[in-house]
């Protein structure tokens, strides 16, 4: 008698149908700086697969952008005892990525897109979204529907490979 063991870690992973090249990542994350970088790891992973390969320029810059996103749900969307959600959904017709990351906190929203502002030299912060507005196509964020917290997302538009 074999048993099958379930998924790693609750992950969910969805395609469209077979003509459609989209494929989807979802996971919950702890909200600590090691579930910030697992999520970075696994997500850099699952671009490589779905043929957006290591150590190009889109897949480095996804990764960026989803890393900081990650970054800032632990920084600061942490409530003690919740998680953070990351989705990553590729569509590889449209040569579109998009990150959402989705923390528990509503109170701490960031700014909205054409109010960036660049920290002063002496900061230590506060650069994060200022990359992730230079690195996507368009960003944003919302409040959660139903519930306490917010998503911020992002879409990168990358050359399909050939």
């Amino acid at each position: 008698m074999t048993s099958q063991l379930p998924s790693p870690i609750g992950a969910s992973q969805a395609s469209c149908p077979s003509d459609d090249l989209s494929r989807i990542f979802e996971m919950r994350f702890t909200s600590t700086p090691r579930g910030a970088r697992l999520a970075r790891q696994l997500a850099a992973n699952r671009l490589d697969a779905w043929g957006v390969p290591y150590g190009t320029g889109p897949h480095e810059e996804i990764a960026l952008v989803l890393g900081e996103l990650t970054a800032n749900a632990v920084r600061h969307g942490h409530a003690p005892s919740r998680d953070f959600r990351l989705l990553l959904h590729v569509s590889a017709p449209a040569g579109t990525v998009r990150v959402e990351v989705t923390d528990t906190r509503t109170e701490r929203t960031p700014p909205e897109p054409d109010m960036l502002c660049a920290p002063g030299s002496e900061d230590t912060g506060g650069r994060g979204l200022l990359l992730v507005a230079a690195l996507a196509t368009r960003w944003g964020w919302h409040l959660r529907p139903g519930g306490s917290g917010k998503t911020v997302w992002a879409e990168c538009v990358f050359a399909t490979p050939t």
